[in-house]
């Protein structure tokens, strides 16, 4: 028998069929369903579902009480805070099947996804961007853009280590923790170098 590379608690549920990477630790009364493929290094919390051929990256962190539903697919370094949830149909019924009519979510590298956000499906989450707690994303964000409220809107751009970026008149920021440098043109930010 071949050595289990990953933990998982003793009350995890882990069904037949998926693929989890090595070095994940899924904790407490998660579920990770048939077919999903969840990346090496991951984070699974307490009380998280990832449903039927989700896909998580590497690296990804999830938090308490999340649910990823199928349709869902994140990059490496994602993290989803405690209690987001992702929806995967526009207009559920439960007298209505609609397993067809599932929309797909894709959350770009080092995205991260405030406590609490509900991610309307058929969106996607650009690279770096970040979605405030409580925020309720009913469009597409773009990459590095702050996005707040119910409906979200933009606040603003946001560095790859999670600052504000303040652009000067000619488009150009930095972030003061690493210093890196990004430029802003028209309307997409972008790493300079």
């Amino acid at each position: 028998m071949e050595k289990q590379e990953y933990y998982a608690h003793e009350t995890a549920v882990i069904d037949e069929g998926c693929s989890i990477g090595h070095g994940t630790k899924i904790w407490h009364f998660s579920h990770i369903m048939s077919g999903c493929t969840i990346g090496e290094g991951c984070n699974i919390g307490q009380n998280v579902v990832v449903s039927p051929h989700v896909v998580l990256g590497r690296n990804v962190k999830v938090q308490n009480n999340v649910s990823i539903y199928t349709g869902v697919v994140c990059d490496d370094d994602v993290f989803l805070g405690p209690s987001c949830v992702f929806t995967n149909v526009i207009n559920p019924r439960s007298a209505i099947c609609r397993k067809d009519q599932y929309a797909p979510t894709h959350v770009g590298k080092g995205a991260t996804i405030g406590a609490n956000s509900t991610i309307v499906c058929g969106h996607n989450i650009g690279e770096y961007a970040f979605v405030g707690a409580g925020a309720v994303i009913t469009k597409n964000v773009p990459d590095y853009a702050l996005f707040v409220g119910n409906p979200a809107h933009q606040l603003g751009w946001i560095s790859r280590c999670g600052h504000r970026l303040e652009f000067d008149n000619d488009g150009y920021a930095s972030c003061p923790e690493s210093g890196e440098k990004y430029c802003l043109t028209g309307g997409k930010v972008s790493l300079v170098g």
